[in-house]
Formats: C-alpha cells, sequence, structure tokens
C-alpha cells in the first residue's frame, strides 16, 4: 500500500512538472525561406536563409525572452521605433568573419555598392529537423563563396542548432564545423567576428554620442541629444569585469544584464572548452554589437597575442557556443551551472 502510494505520488509529481516544461514545436516556411522554432505557440526565434539579394549569410531572427519579448534589434528587416541603423549587417543571431583569404564576409549586406572583395555565405540545405518535448534541433549545410568574378566556394559550413525551452530561460547552442575546399583557408588576425547578437536599443550601455535613429514610420533621423531613460545595458564577464570594459578581454562566458520595459533580461554567450582560443576574446560594444572572437588577438591585446590561424585544403575546424536568453537577471552562479552543462 505504501509502495502504491508513492509510486502515485510520483507520477502525479512527474505530470505536473511535464505539464508546466514548455514545448517546442518547428513550423517549415520555404515559400518564406525560413524555419520557426515555437514555444508553446509564440514565436522564439527562426532560422532565416533569404536570397543571397537579400541577405549575404543565414541567420537567426528575431529572438525571444522566455515572456515573449524581443531582445534582438529589429533593423533591418524589421525597423521598430527608436533604434539605430547602423551596422545594417548586424542582423539577429549569426556566425561569419572579416577576414577569409583577404575577403570580408562579416561587414557584407545589399548596402555594399562594390562587392568584389566580399564573401557570402549560402545557405545550401536542411538536412535535419526535429523536435520533442523541450528540445528542438535543425541541422543546415552552406557554401562560403568569395566574389572573385568566378564565385569560388573557399569552405563549407555544417551547423547544428540545438534549441531547449525551460521555464526560467531559453538555450541556443550553435555548432558550427567549417572546412576548407581545394585551397587553403587563411583566416587573418582581425576585429570583426565571429559569433554574434545584435540587441535591442535597450539592452545597449547609455551613450551620449550623436547617432542616427528610426522613428515609427520608418524615417531615419540624426539625433545630437540620445534619450538614455531606458537604456539599461550592463556587461558582465565570468572574470568580475563589467561594462564597457569587457572590451578586448578574455572570459569563459559573458552575460549582458538589462531591462525591456517591465522585464529583467539577460543575454549571455557561453565559449566551449574545445573552441580555438579559449577563453576567447570579446568584441562586446556597448551600442548593441554582442560578439565573442577567437580569430583575432592581435587588436584585442595590443600586438602581444597574435593568431592567424589556417586550415590546409580539406582540413576542418569546429566551434561551439551557447546563447542564453532569460526573463530574469542571471546569476554568476546560474552562469557558471549553464557554462558547465554546455561544457559536457
Amino acid at each position: 500500500m505504501v509502495r502504491l502510494r508513492l509510486l502515485l505520488i510520483f507520477t502525479v509529481n512527474t505530470f505536473i512538472l511535464s505539464a508546466q516544461m514548455p514545448k517546442i514545436s518547428l513550423r517549415n516556411l520555404p515559400q518564406e525561406r525560413k524555419v520557426e522554432v515555437l514555444v508553446d505557440g509564440q514565436l522564439f526565434t527562426a532560422y532565416c536563409y533569404p536570397h543571397d539579394s537579400v541577405m549575404k549569410k543565414p541567420v537567426l531572427f528575431p529572438v525571444a525572452s522566455p515572456k515573449g519579448t524581443m531582445v534582438t534589434r529589429g533593423y533591418p528587416m524589421q525597423p521598430r521605433d527608436g533604434e539605430r541603423v547602423d551596422h545594417p549587417h548586424h542582423v539577429g543571431v549569426w556566425q561569419n568573419y572579416e577576414s577569409v583569404n583577404g575577403y570580408d564576409f562579416w561587414n557584407n549586406s545589399t548596402a555594399i555598392k562594390d562587392r568584389s572583395k566580399y564573401g557570402t555565405i549560402k545557405h545550401v540545405a536542411i538536412t535535419k529537423s526535429k523536435a520533442k518535448n523541450n528540445q528542438a534541433l535543425i541541422e543546415t549545410t552552406a557554401d562560403w563563396i568569395v566574389n572573385d568574378g568566378k564565385g569560388a566556394k573557399v569552405a563549407t559550413e555544417i551547423t547544428q542548432f540545438k534549441f531547449q525551452a525551460q521555464p526560467k530561460w531559453r538555450i541556443i547552442d550553435r555548432t558550427t564545423t567549417i572546412k576548407a575546399q581545394k585551397d587553403s583557408v587563411h583566416l587573418k588576425d582581425v576585429k570583426d567576428g565571429f559569433f554574434a547578437i545584435r540587441v535591442a536599443r535597450e539592452l545597449e550601455h547609455p551613450n551620449d554620442k550623436a547617432d542616427f535613429f528610426t522613428d515609427s514610420r520608418g524615417i531615419v533621423t540624426k539625433l545630437e541629444k540620445l534619450d538614455n531613460s531606458r537604456i539599461t545595458g550592463n556587461y558582465r564577464s565570468s572574470e568580475g569585469i563589467e561594462g564597457e570594459a569587457v572590451w578586448g578581454t578574455r572570459a569563459r562566458w559573458m552575460n549582458l544584464r538589462g531591462r525591456i520595459g517591465q522585464e529583467d533580461i539577460s543575454v549571455a554567450i557561453i565559449d566551449h572548452p574545445q573552441n580555438l582560443s579559449y577563453p576567447s576574446y570579446w568584441h562586446a560594444r556597448g551600442y548593441g554589437l554582442f560578439a565573442v572572437n577567437p580569430l583575432g588577438a592581435k587588436i584585442f591585446s595590443n600586438g602581444k597575442d597574435v593568431l592567424n590561424f589556417s586550415l590546409s585544403p580539406g582540413q576542418e575546424v569546429t566551434f561551439r557556443y551557447r546563447l542564453v536568453i532569460a526573463s530574469h537577471h542571471l546569476s554568476d552562479a546560474e552562469m557558471e551551472a549553464l557554462a558547465a552543462e554546455f561544457a559536457k
């Protein structure tokens, strides 16, 4: 009788826990060239692979918090009132690099007129997609193509996105393997790279510098004096460094904390121990660019550390990153736990 009662209690508790766990589903929209990731029927993010004439790389866009607040900047895909309109290549969440055999993949966008020294990451296929309970997976392939007049493919990419929904946070684990083709691939030691997210205006650091912004009608205006009343972002690294001082420092993880409306939010990136240059340098800027760069070292270290990484023909390298979005301010202890889980 006691055993039966315990079994019933365990079964009921398990049912309650499973009922409380968010459920992930995928919605494939090939005509719109994207796969949406839904949590309990609401949009969390989408893998977007527009035509080259629209965007020069696949991205995850937008990205929402557990409460449904968009933590990514809308511009240039879905401009919102009060946003900066700089760097049109900063779209959602992406991964690419400034100097690949002398071609710039990072800065390429439709705003560039002369693309003779730029590269494009061209989506090839979605090779796997599945969802079960609170997790989902999307696997993709892509080609790294340089604008040399021949459309040469310098590298191929295999990427796996793992999505996880917990009541307190959302997780995106990205694992990407880049393989050189018939020629060597030289990744020059530069600043702009590598795994990045462009965050919403509210998550920027307060700054009085004049800049260009868009209004609710999409009209771009230069503002000489900025309203920082709702600008709340603050970086904190695993090494205890805060604010814009984190730029160019090494860290195992970086946590951007802020507030949008009435919601406390954390957007955090976690490096992986198996990654090149671990713990990596961080290209994290107060104006909303939040990036980790394992390939750039010289500029971050004032020339004391130089990498200039290369792949021989047929050689490959894998990068792993975790992005965490929470509807509260993640503590250092929570960050360490999430990093330890990811490291496994």
